[in-house]
């Protein structure tokens, strides 16, 4: 298999060069089939933020996804795939399909969503100042702080409200004539801690019955007339870049049990945030060997890619892509560099690759598709990849 893969990277890198960024979308379509399988009562929003490029927004569309965006572009995006529908179809999808899950919005970008009585997530008084101001038509769900240990990336420091004063902060929505739909959490990126969304769950529900007790009614009223709330339980689920990383699958086992323990009403409707699960499996870098060097006596590398292009996720996101080569031969230590003038455009000083490598040969890396290819520059003048698509429909 690994031999037949290189194969077909070779035969890209022949037609287009490198460095090239391979996006599998058969495998995206894969990865969205299992997450709705093991979660079958959940709404899976995809996170455009994890990777934003058109073809794959277009896959997720096709296939019947949700979606999370954090701006307006990400918003135009998404809204590009649906264009040909009617206005009142266009009017539910949004309604249905999109949530806008940045807690802090600028009053302009507030004022355009307005016309789409959007879901939007808010976390602070002064935001909902502002949402009553420029935006009073839009669908509010209140995001909370909540535990992030063991998440490769945690966001609980920037974002959510403390679950003390969550009620007053719906209390302030409702007495400013704002309804507030459902509320939201983040466990934190990559998270390898299933404690978090169980204790997370467990914030969201006292908040709920709080909120009743004090007679403020969230929720909407549905097409079929009946009061729903929406529990949005966020991202973070985790996928297999290393050995050590717990399975999707028995957190699937956690979430569906815990759901149906603390939400056992029909009243609840939960919906979800995948980026990293859906497309960090799907994409492959290839890259090629511009300058080699000894330095201190240890074979360094210099790649057409770097931190400042595809291996941004090395800073961004916190997650090694560890290289290979096309050719075999022993492995030793060896550092990898961008092509920047830029020491800080250091890919890895351990790679374990064959020192005996030449300029123009090629190293390839997998499980880059998320938070990678999303945050490239043009540093120095150096592109980003070009970008091919494989399995489109």
């Amino acid at each position: 298999m690994i031999e037949k893969k290189k194969k077909m990277l070779e035969k890209i890198v022949k037609e287009n060069g490198t460095p090239v960024f391979i996006i599998d979308h058969e495998k995206i379509r894969e990865n969205y089939r299992e997450f709705r399988e093991k979660l079958p009562d959940v709404q899976a929003y995809f996170a455009v933020k994890a990777n934003s490029n058109p073809e794959i927004i277009k896959t997720m569309y096709d296939m019947g996804a949700s979606f999370d965006v954090a701006s307006l572009p990400e918003f135009t995006l998404v809204r590009q795939n649906f264009k040909h529908l009617s206005e009142q179809e266009q009017e539910d999808f949004i309604w249905n399909k999109i949530i806008y899950a940045n807690t802090i919005k600028p009053s302009g970008v507030l004022a355009k969503l307005n016309n789409y009585k959007i879901l939007v997530t808010f976390d602070n008084i002064e935001e909902l100042k502002k949402i009553k101001q420029h935006s009073p038509d839009v669908g509010l769900i209140l995001r909370i702080r909540v535990p992030n240990t063991g998440s490769m990336v945690e966001l609980s420091s920037k974002f959510g409200a403390h679950p003390g004063e969550a009620v007053d902060l719906i209390a302030e929505a409702f007495d400013m004539g704002l309804g507030v739909e459902g509320i939201s959490f983040h466990v934190g990126s990559q998270c390898n801690n299933f404690d978090n969304y169980s204790q997370a769950m467990n914030f969201a529900s006292s908040i709920f019955k709080e909120a009743e007790l004090r007679n403020y009614h969230i929720g909407f009223t549905g097409k079929e007339n009946k009061k729903r709330k929406i529990l949005d339980i966020g991202g973070g689920f985790p996928v297999n870049y290393t050995p050590d990383v717990k399975s999707f699958a028995d957190l699937s086992e956690i979430l569906n049990s815990e759901i149906k323990r603390m939400f056992p009403k029909d009243d609840i409707q939960v919906i979800a945030e995948p980026g990293r699960f859906i497309v960090a499996t799907a994409c492959t870098l290839v890259t090629r060997i511009v300058g080699k060097a000894i330095r201190d006596g240890k074979t360094c590398y210099y790649l057409d890619d770097g931190v400042y292009h595809t291996f941004s996720g090395q800073v961004f996101d916190h997650q090694r892509y560890p290289l290979h080569s096309f050719k075999d031969g022993e492995k030793k230590v060896c550092a990898t560099f961008g092509p920047t003038c830029d020491a800080f455009d250091t890919i890895s000083l351990a790679d374990e690759l064959p020192d005996d490598l030449q300029i123009d040969d090629l190293l390839y890396a997998e499980n880059i598709g998320a938070y990678s290819i999303a945050s490239t520059t043009y540093f120095n003048g150096f592109p980003p990849p070009k970008v091919v698509h494989l399995n489109k429909n």
